[in-house]
């Protein structure tokens, strides 16, 4: 049964930084693609950034320049690094991994920017 499971959450303000992780049940390159979605309150869960057992990287245009997305070198997490994000991105993250078509969550960990 493969499990991902996100930590990191909290609080977070202006000028600060977060890293979330995902730690996964398995090897992290047994997954064609890993990535990071929020669902901000009330609101449709939205892809944050993504990477594929190849390396490719993905941003959704609102985080450039702000996230980062990186893979542990214990090979069975990843990570999202924010660096001062704005309130609109508060909500809950998580990870999700796609092996061939299925694709698999982890319960989330809520997040909540402030100035």
């Amino acid at each position: 049964q493969v499990q991902l499971v996100e930590s990191g959450g909290g609080l977070v303000q202006s000028g600060e930084s977060l890293r979330l992780s995902c730690a996964a049940s398995e090897n992290i390159f047994n997954f064609n693609d890993m990535s990071w979605y929020r669902q901000p309150p009330g609101k449709e869960r939205e892809l944050v950034a993504s990477i594929n057992v190849g390396g490719r990287i993905n941003y959704a245009e609102a985080v450039k320049g702000r996230f980062t997305i990186s893979r542990g070198n214990a090979l069975n997490t990843i990570y999202l690094q924010m660096f001062s994000p704005k309130p609109e991105k508060t909500g809950v993250y998580s990870c999700s991994g796609r092996i061939l078509s299925r694709n698999y969550w982890g319960e989330g960990t809520q997040v909540t920017a402030s100035t």
